[in-house]
């Protein structure tokens, strides 16, 4: 283990050499162990004698064992923290954060072996100030053909993974994060027992963080090499997947990680375990069962395909081996649904039925504002074009939920050079924060003052709404130069979409400064009801007709 003290020491002494690049940053790995003597010992050395020539502490913190894994990490050389009751990987993995004095944390598990270049290939992507975290790659050295078809599995999902600048998903058997951000976003949640790396990777991606794919940074692993030992991680996955989705519903959807023909297999799985006992009852049903038993072997041909060149035995195996996983997954994905682990719950987002609620009030009234805007369109568009020269609508770039950008509509309500004007109107090297509004501004139009006092000019934003990029009740949506002066604290307003109106709308609109703007809105998050909505939207209405705060 390398000594961090002496280049702690001499990097306070010239701090040019502290920040003249990533590499003489301090770097932690911490790897959490329980009952890990069989595997802690080939994990340590291989990170005693990594190829890096720079300073870094390992940490492995023993989740009350009750084999010797902690004196053998100790004996391997590493720092070793102990619990005295078994507390779970998240918190062995918050344990670790706390004591480490590295800048940037690696994180490995114990059954791992990393290469010899991983730590110097996993804190690469840190070079780049904008990226928080980054996610490495299985392999492994066995010969069963479950583990080897494991290992096919995790490569099919490195090729959807290299296709991706931006990542949502990190699990942390190679990952690497900027310390500060996971203490800033209070590290791994200890309720979750399972799948804690998913929950903070998506939590991070929802407000807005960068994370990348690193698939130099390699770790060699056990895989589970009989099909009952898969069936039953792939089952917990299953379980703990329902709750983590619980949180957040959007990933249900899409996540950088899992292929989409895996959900369609676990759907299909579902369908021929019905038309299955079906049979039983009546012949006819046979047909069902069997044209549902052919879309299944359908969609296992790409993942046989792409086996085939690598390795015939997983190819040939792959189809029953699918279909194991699709079943596994299903019957644990339904378990957590009807029994789910209540200590989980909202952590500042909108989750559940309250989700489903809102994206369908979004569509009502994003149809119905619509109709107010091919009402009043043709009007206020003759209105703008009489008035001044350049296009009817205005488009620019915001940023909306998890940091990504989106084009925002509305009615011009400014002459068209207006944004390249604002630069003579304002100083903002003397700004206290990137916000402002200004009291008379001296580039709206004469129409576009009437559009700005009764918000006509957002009216085309019900577009928005309908495509999903913002939705009627939620934070305000920033400009890209405003998001860029975010500090952790204000990122967690990205967890959720942008509204047309919100909590900042009806308390004062522009004329708040952007900490109050921000605590509205992460309370806003943070105590989410449906009726909460309505009672914005009903308070938007006379904010409208009384004019307040705007400009």
């Amino acid at each position: 283990m390398k000594d961090m003290h002496s280049v702690a020491n001499n990097e306070l002494a010239n701090p040019q050499m502290a920040s003249s690049h990533i590499t003489n940053l301090q770097v932690s790995v911490i790897v959490p162990a329980y009952n890990a003597a069989k595997t802690i010992t080939e994990c340590v050395q291989a990170l005693n004698v990594q190829e890096f020539d720079f300073p870094y502490e390992i940490i492995v913190v023993d989740d009350a064992s009750s084999d010797k894994t902690a004196a053998i990490a100790a004996a391997t050389g590493a720092n070793v923290i102990q619990h005295e009751n078994r507390r779970g990987a998240a918190a062995s993995r918050n344990s670790g954060i706390a004591r480490a004095k590295g800048r940037l944390i690696c994180f490995t598990d114990a059954d791992c072996i990393p290469a010899p270049d991983w730590i110097r290939n996993l804190i690469k992507p840190f070079e780049t100030e904008e990226i928080v975290g980054c996610k490495g790659i299985y392999a492994t050295k066995q010969k069963e053909i479950v583990a080897r078809f494991v290992q096919i599995e995790y490569e099919d999902k490195y090729d959807l993974l290299h296709k991706q600048t931006r990542i949502n998903f990190i699990d942390t058997y190679s990952a690497g994060y900027r310390r500060s951000v996971l203490v800033a976003n209070d590290g791994f949640d200890e309720d979750f027992t399972y799948l804690e790396d998913q929950e903070l990777s998506f939590r991070l991606a929802a407000r807005g963080y960068e994370m990348v794919f690193q698939p130099e940074a390699l770790v060699y692993h056990y895989h589970s090499n009989t099909l009952w030992r898969y069936f039953r991680k792939k089952f917990t996955i299953g379980y703990w997947k329902a709750q983590t989705l619980r949180r957040f519903p959007g990933r249900m959807m899409q996540d950088s990680h899992t292929p989409q023909v895996m959900k369609f297999q676990i759907l299909l799985m579902a369908l021929l375990g019905t038309t299955a006992v079906a049979t039983l009852l009546s012949p006819w049903s046979s047909i069902p069962f069997l044209i549902t038993l052919i879309a299944f072997l359908a969609t296992t041909f790409p993942f046989l395909r792409k086996a085939w060149p690598k390795d015939h035995g997983v190819a040939l195996a792959s189809p029953l081996l699918l279909g194991a996983r699709a079943l596994a997954l299903g019957l644990g994905y339904g378990w957590g649904v009807v029994n789910p682990n209540r200590q989980i719950g909202n952590r500042a987002t909108i989750t559940g039925m309250n989700y489903i609620i809102k994206r369908m009030l979004d569509i009502i009234g994003s149809l119905f504002g619509l109709l107010i805007f091919f009402l009043l369109g043709p009007c206020i568009a003759l209105a703008i074009k009489i008035d001044s020269n350049g296009p009817v609508i205005f488009k620019q770039k915001r940023v909306g939920q998890e940091g990504r950008p989106f084009t925002i509509y509305k009615f011009r309500s400014m002459h068209a050079n207006a944004e390249a004007e604002l630069a003579n109107l304002i100083d903002f090297s003397t700004l206290n924060e990137p916000v402002f509004k200004l009291e008379d501004d001296p580039r709206l139009t004469k129409v576009g003052r009437i559009l700005r006092r009764w918000s006509l000019d957002e009216l085309p934003q019900f577009l928005n709404v309908l495509k999903g990029e913002m939705s009627l009740v939620g934070p305000r949506p920033e400009e890209e130069r405003i998001v860029a002066y975010y500090n952790d604290w204000h990122r967690r307003r990205l967890a959720v979409k942008p509204g047309i109106t919100g909590p900042m709308q009806v308390n004062g609109r522009g004329d708040l400064p952007l900490d109050v703007r921000v605590q509205l809105e992460i309370d806003y998050i943070q105590n989410y009801s449906v009726w909460r909505d309505i009672v914005i939207l009903f308070r938007t209405v006379p904010v409208v007709a009384e004019g307040i705060g705007a400009r």
